[in-house]
């Protein structure tokens, strides 16, 4: 009869101690991600295909470019000087894309626009939302400008974020419940120690 006590006592500290489930849960299913303001310079540069070989040159113009121009507005905290230096620019940029091209032994044709109308698609990276739309960018276009593209923001400088790698808005919420059922699944499990001591 004591055991039996014992046991009901075990089970009733148990219960009291236990979270509800689902407890502290708010409702919200909402994803919260800092927007990228639309008064920001965007780069995009269009490789010629989705070939490894056009993909490499489209990486090799990437980092030249963009080691080139982070330095131009790394001091810069106005958007109208930003947009007044690489305006100006331009054509200096052509020079960097032609070099880097000459020096891969490559002689595709290609263009480098600067103007307020480039498309983009919607992507996330991180906490940051690039909403689809047309936005004041440089973009380069090598060739065809058929392959995958590589697009960061210039000013403010977000050129550390790669872009191109991030995921669409449904792909951030298949993420999130996806993450939520691991979670669940890796809540640690009670082991009933006294209930085995008893012998139970």
């Amino acid at each position: 009869m004591k055991k039996f006590a014992l046991i009901l006592i075990i089970f009733a500290i148990i219960f009291i101690a236990l979270p509800n489930i689902g407890e502290g849960n708010d409702g919200s299913d909402e994803l919260d991600f800092q927007v990228i303001p639309d008064d920001a310079i965007r780069l995009r540069i269009l490789a010629n295909s989705d070939n490894e070989h056009d993909q490499h040159i489209k990486r090799l113009v990437r980092d030249e470019v963009n080691t080139v121009i982070t330095e131009w507005v790394e001091e810069i905290d106005d958007i109208d000087k930003a947009r007044e230096l690489l305006e100006q620019n331009v054509p200096q940029i052509r020079e960097i894309v032609q070099e880097t091209l000459d020096n891969a032994g490559e002689n595709q044709n290609f263009t480098v626009e600067y103007n307020d109308s480039v498309s983009f698609p919607t992507k996330i990276y991180g906490d940051f939302l690039y909403p689809a739309g047309t936005y004041e960018a440089i973009l380069i276009t090598i060739g065809e400008g058929n392959g995958d593209n590589w697009w960061c923001v210039l000013f403010p400088p977000l050129c550390f974020l790669d872009f191109s790698s991030g995921i669409s808005v449904a792909e951030a919420s298949t993420d999130q419940a996806e993450g939520e059922l691991v979670e669940e699944e890796e809540k640690p499990k009670i082991k009933f120690f006294l209930l085995e001591w008893l012998g139970l």
